[in-house]
């Protein structure tokens, strides 16, 4: 598969927009991939090989480099897709299977009412101790494998499924918070009257950064970015669920944000949860800077 297309940009939003068309000149499903500078420390290019692997061949791939929101940049590949069906996918995600998109593509024709569906997200067997430690201990850094079709909040961005009129339906991706585009998302699609699912016997691997430094850095930058989300757009923000079996709660009120938090907290010190203590510190340290002394959005 090479490159066919290559829209520079004109715009300032991006660099360039990179289209793969598929290789069977069939063309059922577009791969939609946002990226900031199609390399990720190597894991751009191991997710071209896993794709080009996959056992469902009728899928073409648009690839947007170097556009900061990742909404927008989902937003821009779907204007150009040619497929019915839309597989958004991370550029650091690793496909654990051959068969994730033939069996994403089953599961969604088998059920007209899927607005979203998602994968399980394991611990890969080669995974260093901080990887490992992170994705055991943190909430929504893993999830288990499914044994059969569940609706579940853990569907998610690394990999996952939309129809194509789903998706214009609500209107594409928020392009304007740089987090909580997933949960927003599936609150649209959920809005829209259809069910967000995890697909059973199928699985990705998508690791937080491989050094303790790294991921101080990324949990102190989410922490702005969610003060950032709060302060400004509080409409926007959604709330989560932690496992595949917990109720869903789309709005909680502060003072319940604040038991869970103390909740966390404690749990955390009870099993010895260190890596996750640690990180909730530096994540409410960036929130708490993100919240009182970084200036707000303008607002137009």
């Amino acid at each position: 598969m090479d490159f066919k297309v290559k829209y520079p940009n004109t715009e300032g939003s991006h660099k360039e927009i990179r289209v793969l068309d598929s290789p069977t000149k069939k063309t059922e499903v577009s791969v939609l991939i946002p990226t900031a500078d199609a390399h990720r420390n190597g894991y751009f290019e191991k997710l071209m090989e896993q794709i080009r692997n996959q056992t469902f061949k009728d899928f073409e791939i648009i690839i947007v480099v170097g556009d900061q929101r990742q909404g927008r940049a989902i937003n821009q590949a779907a204007a150009l897709a040619k497929g019915n069906l839309l597989i958004i996918l991370d550029d650091d995600a690793r496909l654990g299977q051959d068969t994730v998109f033939e069996k994403l593509v089953l599961h969604t024709k088998n059920d007209p009412k899927i607005g979203m569906a998602g994968v399980s997200n394991i611990i890969p067997d080669d995974a260093n101790f901080i990887v490992r430690t992170i994705m055991k201990q943190v909430p929504r850094r893993s999830s288990p494998i499914v044994q059969k079709i569940i609706e579940s909040d853990m569907a998610e961005h690394p990999c996952c499924a939309i129809p194509k009129h789903i998706f214009y339906q609500i209107g594409g991706e928020n392009e304007i918070i740089p987090r909580g585009l997933d949960p927003y998302l599936r609150s649209q699609i959920r809005k829209a009257g259809y069910k967000i699912v995890v697909i059973p016997n199928t699985f990705i691997h998508h690791l937080p950064p491989e050094t303790l430094r790294g991921n101080l850095k990324q949990f102190f930058r989410n922490g702005k970015q969610s003060a950032y989300a709060n302060k400004n757009f509080p409409e926007f923000v959604i709330d989560l669920t932690t496992t595949h079996t917990d109720n869903f709660e789309e709005k909680i009120s502060f003072s319940n944000k604040i038991l869970r938090l103390f909740k966390k907290l404690f749990i955390s010190i009870i099993k010895f949860e260190w890596m996750h203590l640690f990180f909730m510190i530096f994540y409410y340290y960036g929130f708490v800077v993100g919240f009182f002394f970084e200036k707000p959005a303008k607002k137009k």
